[in-house]
């Protein structure tokens, strides 16, 4: 039923996407729906169960790590909540799916800041209250469902009367839509028996990872051998982990303690798993135990490499060295060459060469591919922390609709501490690497770069990709868009016109500096010599102009007074 759901918004996700109020070329709301419960379905076609608990846990964990954009966030935090109603039951009448459902619209609810009436949030509420009206009349899940989604269909259908930016693009809310897709194809399988087929190969959410990575590395490097896995059902619900956190972080590393109020999930490689046992039997019942010896299932790697001939009559010599001189290659030492834990790390999101270039070049240790058209998961963003050695890593979402992601990836990190900087664009996220200041606590610098952020106008110069209507001002696909930080405020049809507006609006008797960076589909002559027009005209407000080939796609300028 989950599954078919899933595939009926990756179906339609276009046409969610056709539905996005601002006609730019941007993360679009469909394609981040999408992914995200692609990811979901995914992990239930690999790991099939038959055991609704199971499927809830799969449910709730792939939705979490695989949520892109605001839309996907909040898209997340319903089949967490509807998860975390479902879990422990080996089945489910059609009262407690209606319950399931109210539970996760309350997540989502509660996962947004200042919730709006009128978006995906209303869409989820009204179709709560069909279920439960529904469910005290039958106990048909089917007849539920069908009942929840017609009020949320009606519901959805009003949206336009909510917000009035709807009703002047003449659109019905895009997130609302979306969840209405999902559960129509959830509807479809429950009353055909057929599972709504996906039309394309779903993407991949995050690369794979190498196999044999082993191979590569010595058993020396190993250092804590139990790979040591399990969950925990909570002998009361609610009860904190804080304490059992703290007792099994010192024996071990990789550790991973996700609460999900009833049930926590424990990850930790550790040589002393007897500890982290009798430290979890004090919160609950252990269950899906798995303990593997990583240096054994190692040196089967090694021992079968090492069992392949060597061809290469240069290599025998080398064989005849005596067992005796091996201790002096003084192996045992090798993990001393680990790279040393900094006290900080930064993490960042671009699109561009060049705009990856600049970033690097200020300090940044790992540039995440994505922003516009493709927002990174919350996994993309935790992966990428987890991979720098640092005791506090700050990480930059440069877009507005990746600020969601990458604080829910801030609550599964266990090993060091995130700080999410709410950049929305990457001009401030220059400003905030300038502002760092490696001598401060992590405290002090968290509030100087978001001190910096706030001093940094933005504007950008794109395209439309569809007609339009907002505020009164009609916007042809194909017309060049120009937006201060976000909005769009410019519309024309020669991108140096549109430029020369924006960056009018930008400019104020405060402005010290101006920056271009100029996009991948602008030749650098054409940037030069609107770089030097500006020269020209602020020479005598002493405004120092900089250009700088950010090579980004879909927005042929991005531009940043401060």
């Amino acid at each position: 039923m989950i599954i078919s759901g899933a595939n009926n918004l990756y179906n339609n996700r276009q046409a969610v996407d056709a539905l996005n109020v601002f006609p730019v070329p941007d993360g679009d709301t469909g394609t981040n729906m999408s992914l995200t419960v692609a990811a979901m379905a995914k992990e239930l076609e690999e790991k099939p169960t038959e055991s609704l608990t199971k499927a809830a846990d799969m449910m709730s964990f792939a939705t979490l790590r695989g949520a892109r954009g605001n839309s996907g966030v909040i898209l997340s935090q319903f089949f967490r909540g509807i998860s975390k109603s479902l879990k422990g039951k080996t089945e489910c009448t059609a009262k407690e799916f209606a319950e399931a459902l109210s539970v996760g619209s309350a997540a989502a609810y509660k996962a947004v800041m200042k919730p709006t009436e009128g978006t995906i949030l209303t869409v989820s509420r009204e179709v709560c209250a069909g279920a439960a009206k529904a469910a005290e009349e039958t106990d048909d899940i089917a007849s539920v469902i069908t009942a929840a989604v017609e009020r949320g269909n009606d519901a959805l259908s009003k949206t336009p009367e909510m917000l009035p930016v709807l009703k002047q693009a003449g659109v019905v809310d895009a997130g609302g839509q979306g969840w209405m897709y999902v559960l129509e194809g959830a509807l479809y399988y429950l009353t055909s028996g057929n599972i709504i087929e996906s039309t394309q190969e779903i993407e991949p959410t995050a690369p794979a990872q190498p196999k044999k990575a082993q191979e590569s590395i010595s058993t020396d490097d190993i250092k804590f051998k139990y790979c040591t896995e399990f969950l925990i059902e909570k002998y009361e619900r609610g009860t904190e982990v804080d304490s059992f956190r703290e007792a099994i972080a010192p024996k071990g590393d990789c550790m991973l303690v996700i609460d999900d109020d009833e049930i926590v999930k424990v990850h930790i490689h550790t040589n002393n798993p007897g500890f982290v046992l009798e430290e979890a039997v004090k919160l609950g019942e252990m269950i899906n135990l798995k303990i593997d010896n990583m240096k054994h299932q190692h040196r089967s790697i090694i021992k079968e490499a090492e069992s392949v001939p060597d061809n290469n009559p240069d290599s025998e010599p080398k064989a005849q060295v005596k067992p005796k001189k091996a201790p002096k290659t003084k192996a045992p030492k090798q993990p001393k060459k680990e790279p040393e834990i900094k006290e900080y790390g930064f993490v960042a999101v671009c699109a561009g060469k060049g705009m990856t270039g600049i970033l690097k070049d200020l300090g940044v240790d790992r540039v995440i591919e994505g922003g516009q058209t493709m927002n990174p998961s919350t996994d993309d963003i935790l992966k990428a922390v987890k991979r720098i050695k640092a005791k506090t890593v700050f990480v930059f979402p440069n877009n507005k609709n990746i600020i969601m992601a990458a604080n829910q990836a801030a609550e599964l990190v266990e090993d060091k501490k995130m700080v999410v900087i709410p950049s929305r664009s990457v001009p401030q996220c220059v400003s905030a690497m300038i502002a760092f200041n490696a001598e401060k606590d992590a405290e002090a610098n968290e509030k100087a770069m978001n001190k910096a952020i706030k001093n940094v106008g933005t504007g950008q110069i794109t395209f439309a990709v569809r007609d339009t209507e907002i505020e009164d001002v009609q916007i042809k696909k194909g017309d060049i868009l120009g937006m201060v930080e976000g909005d769009i405020t410019a519309v024309g049809k020669e991108i140096d016109d549109v430029l020369e507006e924006i960056i009018s609006r930008l400019v104020d008797e405060d402005t010290e500096m101006l920056t271009i960076y100029y996009g991948k589909d602008v030749r650098d002559k054409k940037a030069a010599a609107m770089a030097a027009k500006f020269e020209e005209k602020y020479a005598d407000d002493e405004i120092e102009v900089s250009l700088k080939r950010g090579g980004q796609p879909l927005y042929y300028y991005i531009v940043s007074a401060e």
